[in-house]
């Protein structure tokens, strides 16, 4: 990657976050979601819940019914934020499993 294009792709993932500041919290919510979330599940919030607006309780309600549709990294960084539990994300693996089957 050239530096300018380096440079272009940092400012975006910063603008990224800024603009998802509120993407998984409401106005109640007393502790907002850290910078490394909002970063690894930007790109499926964009790809499932786009149509609602950040810091809506529609985004989190979005998010739980894609569940298992989560990229991995947005999915553990939520488990690191304790957003969702190791035993929830497991338990929805395999049932995801068991019925694709």
């Amino acid at each position: 990657m050239t530096p300018i294009a380096t440079a272009f792709a940092a400012r975006a993932a910063v603008t990224a976050a800024i603009a998802l500041g509120g993407l998984f919290t409401t106005p109640s919510d007393a502790n907002a979601l850290s910078l490394r979330v909002k970063l690894a599940c930007a790109s499926d919030y964009y790809k499932h819940c786009s149509a609602y607006s950040p810091g809506s309780s529609e985004v989190r309600q979005c998010m739980r019914a894609v569940g298992a549709g989560l990229s991995r990294g947005c999915v553990d960084a939520l488990v690191s934020a304790g957003e969702v539990s190791k035993a929830e994300v497991e338990r929805r693996r395999s049932a995801s499993q068991t019925a694709s089957r």
